[in-house]
């Protein structure tokens, strides 16, 4: 089942693609089978899955000593810069932000953990970013992606759409921490149920063909939530604190960029020997993920060239590198290529188009960021955990049968979400890869890069233990 063509562009839809002007043939999205509206909604639904980044990532930051407010600033010129430049370049519709997750490494890990000093933390991000676009410019990710196994690279998108399943779960706080069971299912109430609600209707949305089906789903589902807190349930837990119990808050309209943290790196600092740990883990924790996701959304999407190889990667990489190596300059921890694209791509979205304008969306947001909060936790879930269903689509695919083939693709699939990572995920099937071949005898197959990914990933799996 190819998900994203039953959504829009196909022979069913209502919605044919047609000649178009200068964008059209600037993207090629006529050729691509999509039309100019469809690529539109695709990154408006983007943008509205992942735009949590603009205010959650600063929070992260904060922790480390950056303020709010530069938090924002860089967060959006970063996803400005990165979305725009993967459109127009590298035209794929895969969305650039700082990362999460990795934002939590710099931050509690790096600098509250390690006492590494801020402006040094910044350096090690920087020369991280140096040598990750060395990597690209060397095409080594393209020779890592041709030595993993298709069998793998099925079993990573799968992987990471049960881990986009899991966050949308999370975030709508419908599977929680349990002492007993280690996950369980929380207790109904109206914000519980309102989240199901907007489930129902954004999955008969997407079930019906509906253009827009998913950015519609968030719209109804906040909508929905608007009288929590007001006339029923408690949103609370959502909002971070006991004092605000409504789900959707207006916290204000404007608020100033804040350009206090441009700049503010330790180049020298950073390259101390004391330091090479830190830069590595950044390195390889920042290739890792966007190899797996442009691995994933790829495969799920069939975004692919006639090689079987995800279509245009190598100019992505390139991309992706260098919205690494602005991350640390501009004051944020490093940017990665996003999975909530996975979102936009299931509504359609095929161009660079989709790119493009979800990070013209981001710039707004300068000066308007507190309009985000009007979009509950609760609104976006539904679109992830569709989405997860989506990535999931080359399960099918996978060779059950062959048991050495499929045993590490397993792995990925199970670790992806269980460990809460795609790098340790990801390591740790690759590592059961080369295993597999030498417990069977069967070196000949592991190519050479394999034996050099390995050994990175053992070496990642050993440094976070």
């Amino acid at each position: 089942m190819n998900y994203q063509s039953k959504v829009a562009g196909d022979p069913a839809s209502p919605e044919k693609p047609g000649p178009g002007g200068a964008i059209d043939r600037l993207f090629e999205v006529t050729r691509s089978g999509s039309t100019i509206r469809t690529e539109i909604i695709a990154a408006l639904t983007t943008f509205l899955a992942a735009s949590y980044v603009i205010v959650v990532n600063p929070a992260i930051l904060q922790n480390a000593g950056i303020p709010f407010s530069a938090g924002v600033t860089a967060t959006v010129l970063v996803s400005f810069i990165g979305s725009c430049a993967m459109g127009l370049y590298a035209r794929s519709p895969i969305l650039v932000a700082p990362g999460m997750g990795i934002n939590a490494l710099f931050a509690y890990t790096m600098v509250m953990g390690a006492k590494v000093p801020l402006e040094i933390a910044l350096g090690c991000v920087f020369w991280a970013g140096v040598l990750f676009t060395i990597l690209a410019m060397l095409n080594l990710r393209t020779a890592v992606i041709e030595a993993i196994p298709k069998d793998l690279r099925y079993g990573i998108a799968c992987g990471i759409g049960l881990f986009i399943a899991l966050i949308g779960l999370e975030n709508a706080k419908f599977i929680v921490a349990s002492p007993d069971t280690i996950v369980a299912l929380t207790q109904f109430t109206p914000v519980t149920l309102t989240f199901v609600a907007g489930f129902i209707i954004t999955a008969a949305l997407v079930v019906r063909r509906i253009p827009g089906a998913m950015m519609a789903g968030m719209i109804i589902t906040t909508v929905l939530a608007i009288p929590i807190g007001r006339l029923w349930g408690d949103g609370s837990a959502f909002a971070g604190g006991a004092d605000v119990h409504t789900l959707v808050n207006w916290s204000g309209l404007f608020a100033a960029p804040d350009f206090s943290f441009v700049g503010r790196v330790d180049l020298l600092g950073a390259l101390q020997v004391a330091y090479a740990p830190f830069i590595f883990v950044f390195l390889f924790t920042n290739f890792v993920e966007a190899l797996s996701t442009f691995l994933g959304l790829a495969e799920a999407a069939n975004l692919k060239d006639e090689s079987g190889m995800p279509r245009n990667i190598k100019e992505s990489m390139h991309v992706d590198a260098v919205a690494a190596l602005i991350s640390a300059p501009l004051g944020t921890s490093p940017a990665t290529v996003y999975l909530e694209s996975g979102a936009g791509i299931a509504q359609g979205g095929r161009t660079g188009l989709v790119a493009f304008v979800a990070g013209l969306l981001f710039l707004p947001f300068l000066f308007l960021s507190p309009l985000l909060s009007l979009v509950p936790a609760i609104a976006t879930a539904p679109v992830l955990i569709l989405t997860g269903l989506f990535m999931s689509e080359p399960m099918g695919r996978i060779n059950w049968a062959d048991m050495e083939d499929a045993i590490p693709a397993f792995l990925a699939i199970v670790l992806i979400p269980l460990t809460f990572s795609i790098t340790l995920g990801l390591s740790l099937a690759i590592i059961a890869f080369v295993v597999m071949k030498l417990a069977l005898g069967k070196v000949s197959e592991i190519r050479p890069v394999m034996w050099f990914v390995a050994v990175l990933a053992a070496m990642l799996v050993m440094q976070v233990q």
